[in-house]
Parts: C-alpha cells; structure tokens; sequence
C-alpha cells in the first residue's frame, strides 16, 4: 500500500500520525503550509523560541487562526489543534505524539533535542543535517536502541539523493558517483555574509526586503552546506569522499555522466562509489546552461553488454562508451517534501535516509589568519567554512567538526586555509553535543571506514 492510502486510512479511522515540530523558520514553515492538505496528520504542537514569530510564519502560510487556539498541548490532543510554545520539553515528553521534527538549523540543540526525543520514545526526522554531519551514525544507533527511527528529511538534498543511491542499488546498478549541484567558484569558500549578496546577484537591500539570512546562504555558498550534505550521504550510503575535499567539476546535466567517472576513464573520480558536487559554473565564472544547480543525480554503470545495449536501445543519456548513465532530480522542493518521511517513519518504521556508519566528516577550516582570542562563528560566518574528509583523516589531525564551531574561542593561532584541530580551540565540553561527538569517535573508531 502506499503511503498516500495508508494515510488516507489513518484519517478515515480518525488515528492520525501526531506530530510535534521544533522550530519553525523558514524550512518549518515551508512544512507546515503542507500539513493542512496532507490527511492522517495531526500536528499536535509547535515549539519555537519565538511563539509570535512562529504564529506569524503560521498566518503567513495560509493556517486558519482558529487552528492555533489551544491553551495547552492536551488540549490540541482534544480538538485535533495545535498548540504553540517555548517549552519544547513538554512537547518531546508528550506521550501520545509520534514524531518529532527537528528544525531550528541549531545543531549543538538539535543533537539535545533528538536525544531526548530517543528517550521519550519517538521518531525523528531531523531536518538540521549540520548535527547529522558530526554526529549522526551515533544518533542512528542511539535511536535503534531506544526502538525508534531517526531520519534525514525528504526534500532536503541528502534524503533525495539516498533515495537515488537506493533505487539504482535495488535495481542492480552499481552506484558510481552521487550527489548535487551548486553553484561554485573556489573563492567563495572565502565569501562572507558581508559579500554573499553580490556572489547571488542580489542587493543588500533586495535581501533585507526579502528577510533573507545572509549566513544561512553564505553557509550554502562558501561549499560549507555542500559538504555537510555530502558528509550525510556518505555516511548513510557507503559511498566514499574525496580525500581532500570536493572538487566541483563544472558540468551540464549531459555532461555529468561524462565527468562522474574514474580518472582513468576520463572523469574526476578517485574511484568508482564516490560522493562529489557538480558545479553549475565555468571555472571563468560563465554560467552553465542546463545545470543541476538545485538538484540531485546518481550515475550508475551497466555491468555487461546486454544492459549497455539497454541504454542504447532506450536512448539513456550515457557518456561516450555507453557504460555510465546518469538519472537526476532538477529540483528539490525543501520543506515542502518533508510529509514523505513523517509518513514512512511512522507508517513503515523506514527512514529516509539515516547514517549507518562514519565515512566521512566535515571540518572547520579557516577562511582568514585567525588569532587567539577570536571567536569561531560557525558555518555561513566569517571565520571557517566546512571541508569534507573522510572520517579516518578527519580523526587523524584532531579535526574540529564544523557543527561544533560555535562560540568557541581560537586559542592557538591558525593560517588561512588550515583545517582546525582540538588544540586550537577552547571547546565547551560539557555540552550534550560535544559529549556524543566524542563518544561517537570512540565507538566508531575502530574499523571505520577511511574512504582513503
């Protein structure tokens, strides 16, 4: 049965799915304005730091005010409404919700909040992957010992491209190369939120008007984002990283076939079962036509001539020697998509996408000199961007996760361009997040995959 009928049975037998969500910004937004049309789904309570902000995106995306005059989480159990608070406790504690919905983008938050979701007996479909990145395979494990699932979000990149890496290993095809497009020149891994408007072409004044969050873009632009995302994928699929970063090839969607090969076969692979990054821009800056900027794609390789001649047969879209074919998504509609995994973590137990074991990781590294005494400010700031490793390097020089690099303090001094290790920084070690990233190096530790 699909998940579309199992939802509509679960609304026919008045047994929706329950849901509480943390944070609701802009991707919580983007969610909630598909909750009204999506049946079997009962968003009991919202938790935000800011309950009027959360109100207003809630006005905003079309809710009835009606809706949201629940004095208490019972009381929206009671009339099928939802409740609106701080206390993001009360909601993970609630006993009778099944899913939890981390949004706030805050990951050393996100790691406390899918924690104690474990502990309270719910799925989480955890949608700030910036925690995924340094910590997931422990957080998957943790959920599978509490009898829950935890999941990447569907219509973020990585869930989408875990999506393309199963279809095309369920069908048989050995996975070549994965991943996304974005829009790429090596100098933005320096961009700040003070020069990312110019970089997107827009104004200053164009993006306060818009409300848009100059570090959360620069976090995208500066490649810190691409490889966090890449870091989840690896680490829920297997796939190998490049052993000194993304290399962006710039590539059209035709031509990604033709460049998601081994080096040896022409393309900019390592080797064969890799995660890289097409970039939707010429290294001269000229902007590729028919990109895959804002989508997904795996290449597969036919095995023998039979399904070789397949793909000819069916005009597939390969490379010259007729071997490597490239299936894409263009787009991905964010949090607009993110109904699909509620809806297979609490109707099928799946995830979409969960890290299984630590291949890969991604590292605070210095856009400037930085001096003792300055204070990291995480991805999108103006101190590091995000370099992804593979995990078996990352641990060798003591790497700092970037999803750690928040209000922490520089006390060694530290070249442009060098990833940062624990003894440059004054980190707060009593956190929950810091306590499960080392505890994570220690479990996975021994026979992890290196991807050297």
């Amino acid at each position: 049965m699909s998940l579309y009928a199992k939802l509509q049975k679960r609304a026919a037998d008045n047994r929706p799915i329950r849901v509480g969500l943390i944070g609701a910004g802009k991707f919580g937004a983007m969610y909630l304005a598909q909750i009204p049309r999506t049946p079997g789904v009962h968003l009991v309570g919202i938790a935000d730091l800011s309950p009027d902000a959360a109100r207003t995106n809630l006005g905003r995306v079309g809710w009835d005010s009606a809706r949201l005059e629940a004095s208490s989480l019972q009381d929206a159990l009671r009339r099928g409404t939802t409740w609106v608070g701080d206390d993001w406790r009360a909601l993970v504690g609630m006993s009778e919700i099944d899913v939890i919905v981390e949004c706030t983008g805050n990951p050393i938050a996100a790691v406390e909040h899918c924690l104690a979701a474990f502990h309270h007996g719910k799925h989480v479909v955890n949608v700030t992957v910036e925690a995924d990145a340094f910590c997931g395979p422990l957080l998957g494990r943790k959920a599978e010992e509490a009898g829950v699932v935890y999941s990447l979000a569907f219509g973020d990149q990585p869930a989408l491209i875990c999506d393309l890496v199963d279809w095309a290993r369920t069908c048989g095809f050995p996975v070549v190369a994965a991943g996304r497009g974005h829009k790429w020149l090596p100098h933005y891994a320096q961009s700040t939120p003070e020069t990312v408007w110019g970089y997107y072409g827009l104004t200053p004044e164009q993006a306060a008007r818009g409300g848009l969050n100059p570090k959360m873009f620069n976090s995208f632009l500066d490649g810190s984002k691409p490889s966090i995302e890449s870091s989840a994928v690896a680490n829920a699929t297997g796939l190998a990283v490049p052993s000194n970063g993304l290399l962006y090839p710039p590539a059209s969607i035709e031509d990604i076939p033709y460049v998601t090969r081994p080096v040896d076969e022409g393309g900019v692979l390592e080797r064969k079962g890799m995660v890289e990054v097409v970039s939707s821009l010429e290294p001269d800056g000229r902007r590729i036509p028919y990109d895959i900027r804002m989508g997904v794609w795996v290449t597969v390789e036919a095995e023998t001539d039979y399904i070789k001649n397949c793909f000819e047969e069916y005009n597939a879209h390969t490379d010259p020697t007729g071997r490597y074919f490239t299936l894409y998504k263009r787009w991905h509609l964010i949090g607009l998509e993110v109904g699909m995994s509620v809806a297979s973590v609490a109707l099928r137990g799946e995830a979409t996408g969960v890290a299984t074991a630590w291949h890969a990781d991604v590292v605070a590294t210095a856009k400037r000199d930085l001096k003792p005494g300055e204070m990291l400010d995480g991805e999108g700031g103006y101190t590091v961007w995000g370099k992804l490793l593979p995990a078996g390097k990352s641990t060798g020089i003591g790497g700092v996760p970037l999803g750690l690099a928040h209000n922490v303090k520089v006390i060694r001094p530290v070249k442009a361009g060098q990833s940062l290790c624990w003894d440059d920084v004054a980190m707060d070690t009593a956190t929950p997040a810091y306590k499960v990233r080392r505890e994570m190096e220690l479990l996975f530790g021994q026979g992890r995959s290196t991807g050297l």
